[in-house]
């Protein structure tokens, strides 16, 4: 695959650095968005949570054509997944910045990039959900999953309104993703790498996103680990 310019958001660490670092080679233009240095690709210096880091974005893409937009960015509360989560504990900054970072931020990186997006010939739009926004998810952490759960009410609206200009949209909600972080806390917690999707596995399924042709939308991909827990 070869495109013109692509956009990650939440380049410098994780997931969003993997993908960064895969898709680097195969476009002429690739921006990496974080608040953090990016090691890869072309660093733009951003906080996607306030509007000012949006009008940033809009800046750096200019009057290029966007050819995907990954969205790959998220965050959570303070001791999520662990023991010592109390949803009662969470402060109001807490909540207010994950449902910031994973759920609006989306939302207005989406309407500000529309016009590049409009200028590509194969325009794609990929989130990164998780498996918590999924039904029935045994989940605790209330911000993340309503967060989760939000973005794939935006991805249902947006193919609706955004599929007369064929521009596809795509949650994927993964279990755990086996970056060096998260295999370190399974290690720490005595679990074994199976507990965790490969990170390979996960680029595999945003290469073939990628490949789709304007005519097919997935909306939305359910990824749990083998031995993870499911949705």
């Amino acid at each position: 695959m070869s495109f013109k310019t692509i956009l990650v958001a939440g380049a410098s660490r994780g997931i969003g650095l993997a993908a960064a670092e895969h898709f680097i080679n195969q476009c002429d233009r690739l921006l990496a968005v974080s608040r953090t240095a990016a090691p890869v690709g072309e660093w733009v210096q951003a906080d996607l949570s306030d509007l000012a880091g949006i009008k940033t974005v809009v800046t750096a893409i200019g009057n290029d054509s966007l050819d995907a937009l990954l969205y790959m960015g998220g965050t959570w509360e303070t001791h999520a997944f662990t023991p010592q989560y109390r949803f009662a504990a969470c402060s109001d900054e807490d909540i207010v910045r994950v449902i910031a970072v994973n759920l609006v931020a989306p939302i207005r990186l989406v309407k500000a990039l529309l016009p590049a997006l409009q200028r590509s010939d194969t325009p794609r739009i990929i989130f990164m959900g998780a498996l918590s926004g999924r039904d029935n998810f045994p989940g605790r952490e209330v911000a993340n999953s309503a967060s989760k759960f939000g973005l794939r009410g935006v991805v249902h609206s947006l193919r609706e309104e955004l599929r007369s200009q064929r521009i596809g949209v795509t949650v994927i909600n993964p279990g755990n993703i086996g970056t060096p972080e998260v295999l370190a806390d399974l290690a720490a917690e005595n679990l074994t790498d199976d507990e965790a999707i490969p990170l390979s596995d996960l680029l595999r399924i945003l290469d073939c996103v990628l490949a789709l042709s304007r005519s097919t939308c997935i909306k939305e991909i359910d990824v749990p680990a083998m031995r993870g827990k499911g949705a």
